[in-house]
């Protein structure tokens, strides 16, 4: 049976493209989650659900000094009122604010499990109380005087505030972190006096620079304390661009233990980092012998962080193993600086340090404009019932008479006295035991200093000069509270730098110290045998591949891959296959075109000199330090044509014996061979048909050996005859020399 068409309503069908569809409701998305979730505001610091908790908890009368109330009834106000969220999603932010290792200055007083800095979870909602701090009252300091603009909440039954009034500075102060679409924000928390002595400068020189400012604000302030060692320079930049970084490292120091011991203590561990995950990670490493100047890792904390490291040994440098750590672990992390915020409470906008501090002081002062015209009308209102107040006891024998006398004694009043409405009001609206209360002297003494109230009120509205002065003097205030001599205000976070230890020091102390032997087949397999084996006839192999070469090495050893294409490529040989494999190509681990080959791997034993040649019988001397790649892409050293890299050999000795493919021997001094970084090098020997077969370099007191085909050694010591200058010909090799025209 065929079904029938699709009843429709009254209404039309508009055919919209699929692309500009999702576009529109993609972007109405990103909007949403920038605007109302992810970004906060450049005014108060907070974002909408921050907000909405702290309206929340000052409809509940839950201020500082009162009484908690559960977690779960305020959490409840907040999403049937203002936040049609998940309940986990809000009391998660509130849990948050509350923490005194995530908040630099906490919002909310909490009591009861509010998690900790191992990263435990706080308890349930239904077994926590909460009630405002001091802090959070600066921040709706004002918000019943008209301070901010409320909107209508999310169903039109209340309203909410769109910004606190924000006495406290607390963008910068408490920090913020989120991830919108397209944008972040990542705010490290600072010290309150110090953005307070900066904003007080501000107000004194609207066009200080941030070096200005940063003369007041050294640096962020986390909550957990540890030492920032960023340069000052790079701080300056990240603050004048609104994006940067900090790196940031645990506070230790040493503890002698006696008999030449001693362990390192960790006092305060990096922002972020959840202790518990920190000692699982040591632990980790130290089970993958990755940390071999650790012994051991102990979590001793109570109240206070304190885990205690030892050393493998007591010769071990404190300062050198505390940098592996560092360099492995999070006791070293980087904390981004990305000041994105919400400008005017709509304009997303990366700001520097010093318009940071403009958008808060511009609203400190949009909030003491609102206020003092809120209490204007209010004095404006009581002068005139006071006005009213005043005629009533002149006259108050008439006036008692009226209201006894007429049915509608208002508008009589008004008539007979020129009483406007509202002091008709106030005068029907008293109480008979007010009467006695109206004497002329307490009433003209009211208006006289509220008339003296109000001429103060409307000189501040008149004079910005006065209207500065006014925040000025707020600032000045609460810097009392948060000033560096109280407990709360005290910086925590230290300035340093870190440690000038050799990089190959550090490197070595990574990995613990074990002798192996480096295996590299024909094929380019690579692998690492433990121990120093001689021996190597019983390695396998894959399939036809056979051993090309092998050396002794050690796990903190570098090793040097020279290639055709003139680049050499560094290898941690603690990164190498084992051996009980055939192990794994080398390209592998090296960024190598497809067209080159491997000619060389050597160990790097740094200081010494290397001879590198080109096939055809160009070369020059390059010292090993050189040679070290930073990437995976490698250094070119040798200039070649296609894939000409041929050797690359020590230059241990004082002469060179070059012999090329038509079996001519040259051997000249090593000081004709010039020394460069890089570059195509200088002719070695001259070739009228054909390229070079091989090169080495040696002592000429020792004379020139090398090795035939049967592995039987041959040394000559008399070498006049094939002695000559750079670049010449050479002349046929003494008898015994190997057809395959090859030393070794």
């Amino acid at each position: 049976m065929e079904e029938g068409p699709i009843p429709m309503d009254e209404g039309s069908i508009e055919p919209v493209e699929l692309k500009a569809a999702l576009e529109e409701r993609y972007l109405a998305y990103a909007l949403s989650t920038i605007m109302h979730r992810a970004l906060p505001d450049a005014r108060d610091g907070l974002k909408p659900v921050h907000r909405r908790i702290l309206y929340s908890m000052r409809l509940l009368r839950l201020d500082p000094g009162g009484g908690f109330r559960k977690s779960a009834k305020i959490v409840g106000d907040v999403m049937g009122s203002f936040h049609p969220h998940g309940n986990a999603a809000i009391y998660d932010a509130m849990v948050r604010l509350a923490q005194d290792f995530s908040q630099r200055y906490p919002l909310v007083d909490g009591q009861g499990n509010f998690g900790n800095i191992d990263g435990d979870n706080a308890a349930a909602e239904r077994y926590t109380e909460a009630r405002m701090t001091e802090v959070a009252r600066l921040m709706l300091d004002g918000i019943d005087e008209d301070a901010v603009t409320f909107r209508p909440n999310y169903d039109g039954q209340s309203e909410e505030p769109g910004v606190l009034p924000g006495a406290f500075p607390n963008l910068l102060a408490n920090g913020s972190t989120g991830i919108a679409v397209g944008m972040a924000t990542s705010i490290p928390p600072h010290n309150a006096a110090e953005l307070i002595d900066a904003s007080l400068h501000l107000i004194d020189h609207p066009e200080a620079t941030t070096d200005d400012l940063l003369k007041f604000v050294q640096g962020p302030d986390f909550p957990t304390g540890g030492v920032c060692i960023e340069s000052p320079a790079s701080m300056a930049d990240a603050y004048a661009t609104g994006r940067g970084g900090f790196r940031l490292r645990a506070r230790w120091h040493k503890e002698e233990t006696g008999r030449g011991t001693y362990v390192v203590v960790v006092t305060e561990i990096p922002y972020t980092v959840a202790k518990s995950r920190l000692i699982e990670k040591i632990a980790d490493l130290l089970n993958e012998k990755k940390l071999p100047l650790l012994g051991d890792v102990r979590d001793e904390s109570a109240e206070d962080v304190r885990l205690v490291l030892e050393p493998r040994a007591r010769n071990v440098d404190a300062e050198l193993m505390m940098e592996s750590l560092f360099k492995l672990t999070e006791l070293e992390i980087r904390f981004p600086l990305n000041m994105n915020v919400l400008v005017g409470g709509l304009v997303p906008k990366v700001v520097s340090l010093g318009e940071a501090l403009r958008e808060w002081l511009g609203h400190r002062r949009d909030v003491l404009l609102r206020r003092s015209r809120f209490r204007l009308k209010q004095i404006e209102h009581r002068l005139e019932v006071l006005g009213g107040y005043l005629i009533a006891y002149l006259n108050l024998d008439e006036v008692i008479r009226i209201i006894r006398e007429e049915d509608e004694p208002k508008p009589v009043l008004m008539a007979r006295f020129e009483l406007t409405d509202v002091q008709a009001e106030a005068i029907l609206n008293m109480r008979l035991r007010s009467l006695r209360r109206l004497e002329e002297f307490e009433i003209r003494k009211e208006h006289d200093a509220l008339s003296a109230e109000k001429s103060e009120i409307e000189a501040l509205l008149g004079s910005e000069a006065k209207q500065w002065k006014t925040v000025g003097w707020q600032l000045s205030e609460m810097r009392k509270v948060f000033g560096p001599d109280t407990a709360i205000g005290k910086r925590r976070t230290s300035f340093g730098e870190a440690g000038n230890h050799d990089a190959t020091a550090v490197s070595e102390a990574l990995v613990e110290r074990e002798p192996i032997t480096v295996v590299m087949s024909e094929k380019g397999w690579i692998r690492a045998l433990k121990g120093h084996v001689a021996d190597l006839s019983s390695l396998a192999f894959k399939g036809d591949d056979s051993l090309k070469l092998s050396f002794f090495a050690e796990t903190t050893s570098k090793l040097l891959v020279f290639a055709t294409n003139g680049r050499f490529y560094t290898l941690e040989a603690s990164k190498l296959p084992g051996g009980r494999g055939h192990g794994e190509p080398l390209r592998l681990s090296i960024d190598l075109e497809q067209e080159a080959d491997i000619v060389d791997v050597l160990p790097y034993q740094g200081g010494r000199k290397l001879l590198v040649a080109a096939k055809e019988g160009r070369g020059f001397l390059v010292s090993e330090d050189e040679c070290l790649a930073n990437t995976r892409k490698g250094k070119q050293v040798l200039g070649v044509d296609a894939q000409d890299a041929f050797r690359v050999v020590p230059a241990v000795g004082d002469t060179v014996a070059v012999i090329g493919e038509n079996r001519k021997l040259l051997v000249f001094p090593l000081v004709q061979v010039p020394e460069m970084v890089r570059g195509r090098g200088v002719r070695l020997q001259r070739y009228k048909d054909g390229l070079m077969s091989d090169v080495k370099v040696f002592t000429a007191a020792d004379g020139l050996t090398w090795t035939d085909t049967s592995k039987r050694n041959w040394t000559v010591n008399d070498l006049t005859e094939w002695r000559g200058e750079r670049a010449t010909a050479g002349r046929l090799p003494p008898k015994g020399f190997p057809r395959n025209n090859r030393f070794s």
